[in-house]
């Protein structure tokens, strides 16, 4: 594993696992909410986005966190290996939730500096509609442009806890 895409709904836990991950292989990690939000939580000009995600997909070693399903194709071909983490809306609902009490007001390292932690009811309901409306996209896009890809799909935190502890031993 030289490239690896993580990915899944929001509150799954996408940040967390890439950094376990990177201390296993150890490869950099890249956050592709920190690249992609400006201050303020304005996205990026979509052209930008895009050059700036390729540059970053041409890169020999990686583990990306994020899904961008818009991108798969500039990702997708450059990647060895995609995990998806399929979990429960209501777990990522909940995840999602308590990262807002938590974390409120504060500016997490995995997203863009003036980019704080907030409650928005707009983006938990996009978790919520995660399963039924965005997730073909990762299906499609895997069928697409993924048939080389050695994908490993979690349903549950302990079979992704599995992975990372028989890592060493693969």
């Amino acid at each position: 594993m030289r490239r690896v895409m993580v990915i899944g709904s929001p509150g799954a836990g996408k940040t967390t696992f890439a950094h376990r991950l990177a201390e296993k292989l150890p490869l950099p990690v890249i956050h592709l909410d920190a690249h992609y939000w400006r201050s303020g939580w304005q996205p990026s000009d979509l052209d930008e986005w895009r050059e700036r995600l390729a540059a970053l997909a041409a890169a020999p070693e990686w583990i990306m966190d994020g899904n961008f399903y818009n991108t798969f194709e500039l990702r997708m071909p450059r990647a060895d290996t995609l995990v998806w983490l399929d979990y429960p809306r209501t777990r990522c609902l909940r995840r999602a939730l308590l990262r807002s009490f938590k974390d409120y007001g504060r500016n997490r390292s995995d997203l863009a500096e003036g980019c704080p932690e907030q409650f928005d009811a707009e983006f938990y309901r996009f978790v919520w509609d995660f399963p039924v409306k965005y997730r073909p996209y990762i299906v499609d896009g895997i069928e697409r442009y993924g048939g080389h890809l050695r994908v490993r799909r979690f349903g549950h935190d302990r079979d992704a806890e599995h992975f990372l502890a028989t890592l060493g031993a693969m």
